[in-house]
């Protein structure tokens, strides 16, 4: 027999960020315990929640755990039985304590010999009664980014618990938790439907909701904040800003929501966009409206938690605090353009970047530097513009539109040195030298603010790595992971050929200035680390690990190639025929020099086989058509080359003794011919890595 499992925990207000991750931690949790229980569930675990309340459903769950057939070995037969055969009291015992007559006990074979052996069945319990023990310290393990205790009660949860509703195939699953009983009732919206309702079942419950003016399904209220927000901005003819985010947001605090649209003084569009939408999004949590030409309307759409009955009360409600908002936005505005952008530069020198690493100021004057480094060799018909870029970027952090809406910075940045008049390259790059400001997002465009990102990140990650603030486990508090994956990004998309061990000791170089450290022991880590986030973000893109290792493991340097190189060595093994004995062979070649401290020269004089020379005939042929193609990024076409080697390498293995001990130089002369064939294979990937 199966049956549905419904539990509900209500809650106060939950903050809209945690909402999602925290319905997750309970399907994981909820999932665990089934299956380490024993619990079949054919139907799957469903989870839904508002601010109020966090909901798991589970379907075809099965009434009683799973019979547990146990296996249990007991005293040796020598012990067991006397010399006529008759049970001793040990074998009694060990019947007795498996619940089974001693008649039933039989005899296995085992390495230390014949013990006593049962075969035990135990029953499953009733779901109900294990759900009974378990979801107390279910609801107990959700982890949360803050948790709170409240009044007398010790119990740690994200906000106070007011009850619970636990219900199996419509029976209360009893228990106790932060001094509440289960039981089976549920309440309605907080205002428009509070009483307190018995429920029943699944269907019940979910009928329940949509009675009590609670919509319980998260993206159900995505469509409806959506679908009320573009009708709301429809009444003044326009457009709701398209901002997934902010929707998934509202969506979380509210569990019936209504939209109003609301109006404000044409003089604060004088205010740039980036102002406008930060004061109405981020503190307000209003939509921005646009006319049919997509430009900022005097209008915003806000979304309540219930039906007002009478909108023009709630809407001038709305008008008045965002004209607050709006007002100290527009006096720090004023105040901000009272000074140009530059003349702030000198404000970060009050501004400590790092207690070990200096003010902000000192920070802007190396990366500037790092990056008129970068400009000269990748773009330096911009290098002008990195300058003033690279000087600018930082100083709308001592704007007070900073100071009140920290997510504008070098949005603000941008919009103050257009306003003052400054190319656009540059007005670009001081917002565009944050991206990608998540993993995955989006990535600098202009090339100038490519350039002063990349320059900014490498003095951080140097900086870090000089003072000891390495990243530790999860522990990476100056987001160093982040940045040094946005720089390989960058450089790829860029397709820059530069040397990147040259980026780093430039950037330690620069640093060593201000710093005492160990310069080159930081280096070694500091492009360590590089090779591992190169690393990992080819795992996510499902690379093969020994396809990663086979080229980074013989030349990190040049972020534009590797990934080429891989590709290429990635359709190679897999079109071609000869590629697993390619591999073998090559084993082979580095078995034999990897424990050759010295580099021999080849001697073709000192060959005694023909086997020899035909391998070094074949090198000579072919070699310099290799590098040939390696200079044309052509890997997968030089490593069809590569593979015509194969034979007569292992011609040559079987043909000839490598390490002969009574002819040194014969030795050397052997092993210089595998050192150079090595090479030549290391020029494009070293195929000893693969697992063959």
């Amino acid at each position: 027999m199966v049956a549905e499992l419904l539990l509900e925990i209500g809650t106060e207000e939950i903050p809209a960020g945690y909402l999602e991750k925290g319905l997750a931690e309970i399907r994981r949790l909820a999932q665990a315990l089934l299956e380490e229980n024993r619990i079949e569930m054919a139907g799957g675990l469903y989870t839904y929640g508002t601010p109020r309340r966090l909901v798991l459903i589970g379907k075809a769950i099965a009434e009683t755990q799973e019979d547990l057939e146990q296996e249990m070995t007991g005293p040796p037969k020598s012990v067991a039985y006397d010399e006529q055969g008759k049970p001793t009291k040990a074998a009694m015992g060990f019947a007795k304590k498996q619940g089974v007559p001693v008649e039933k006990l039989e005899c296995i074979e085992t390495p230390k010999g014949e013990y006593l052996y049962v075969k035990r069945l135990i029953a499953g319990s009733p779901t109900k009664d294990i759900l009974a023990d378990a979801l107390p310290k279910l609801i107990a393990d959700i982890p949360w980014p803050k948790s709170m205790r409240w009044g007398k009660i010790g119990f740690p949860f994200v906000r106070p618990i007011h009850w619970v509703l636990a219900l199996l195939n419509g029976e209360v699953i009893p228990f106790e938790v932060a001094n509440v009983r289960s039981d089976n009732t549920t309440q309605g919206h907080r205002f428009m439907a509070p009483e307190t309702r018995e429920v029943f079942s699944v269907g019940d419950y979910l009928q329940t909701m949509m009675d009590s003016f609670v919509l319980v399904e998260q993206k159900e209220r995505e469509q409806v904040v959506e679908r009320l927000a573009k009708k709301a901005a429809e009444t003044v003819n326009g457009i709701p800003v398209q901002d997934p985010d902010l929707v998934a947001t509202v969506a979380n605090l509210v569990e019936y929501p209504s939209a109003v649209c609301g109006g404000f003084e044409k003089d604060f569009l004088n205010l740039p966009d980036p102002v406008l939408i930060t004061a109405m999004r981020e503190h307000q949590k209003y939509f921005a409206v646009y006319d049919g030409k997509g430009q900022l309307m005097p209008n915003f759409v806000a979304v309540n938690n219930t039906v007002a009955r009478d909108e023009s009360v709630v809407q001038r409600g709305h008008e008045r605090v965002l004209r607050a908002r709006l007002s100290d936005a527009d006096f720090f505005f004023k105040e901000d353009r009272k000074r140009p952008l530059g003349d702030r530069l000198d404000d970060l020198k009050r501004v400590i970047y790092q207690a070990d690493l200096g003010t902000s100021y000192a920070k802007a004057k190396r990366f500037t530097v790092l990056a008129e480094y970068v400009g000269e060799k990748m773009v330096p018909e911009r290098l002008e513009h990195i300058k003033v870029a690279a000087s600018l970027c930082k100083c709308d952090l001592v704007t007070q539109m900073v100071a009140e809406f920290p997510s504008l910075q070098g949005v603000i940045g941008e919009a103050y040195a257009r306003m003052e008049g400054h190319p656009e390259d540059v007005c670009t790059a001081i917002r565009e030298h944050y991206l990608p400001t998540k993993a995955g997002g989006r990535l600098p465009q202009s090339d100038v603010g490519a350039v002063v990102g990349i320059a900014d990140r490498m003095d951080t990650i140097a900086g870090c790595f000089a003072v000891g603030l390495e990243p530790t486990g999860t522990a990476d508090p100056f987001a160093l992971r982040r940045h040094a994956l946005a720089i390989i990004r960058i450089v790829e998309d860029k397709g820059w050929e530069f040397s990147l061990n040259e980026f780093i000791k430039k950037g330690l170089s620069i640093l060593g200035e201000d710093l005492d450290f160990d310069n080159e022991r930081v280096f070694a880590r500091v492009s360590d680390f590089f090779r591992e986030r190169y690393k990992q973000m080819m795992l996510r893109a499902d690379y093969e690990t020994d396809l990663i290792e086979a080229v980074i493991s013989i030349e990190f340097d040049r972020i534009n190639e590797l990934r080429p190189r891989i590709d290429h060595l990635k359709r190679f093994a897999s079109e071609s025929g000869d590629f697993q004995e390619l591999a073998l062979t090559f084993k082979r070649v580095t078995n034999i020099i990897k424990k050759q401290e010295k580099r021999f020269e080849v001697d073709p004089a000192l060959f005694k086989e023909t086997c020899e020379s035909a391998l070094w005939d074949a090198f000579q042929a072919l070699k310099d058509d290799v590098y040939q193609r390696m200079e044309r990024n052509e890997y997968y076409e030089a490593l069809g080359l590569m593979a015509r080697l194969r034979k007569p390498v292992d011609e040559f293995f079987d043909g000839v003794e490598i390490l002969v001990k009574d002819d040194q130089a014969l030795r050397e002369n052997r092993v210089g011919l595998l050192q150079q064939l090595a090479g030549l294979f290391l020029s494009v990937a070293d195929l000893s890595r693969f697992s063959i």
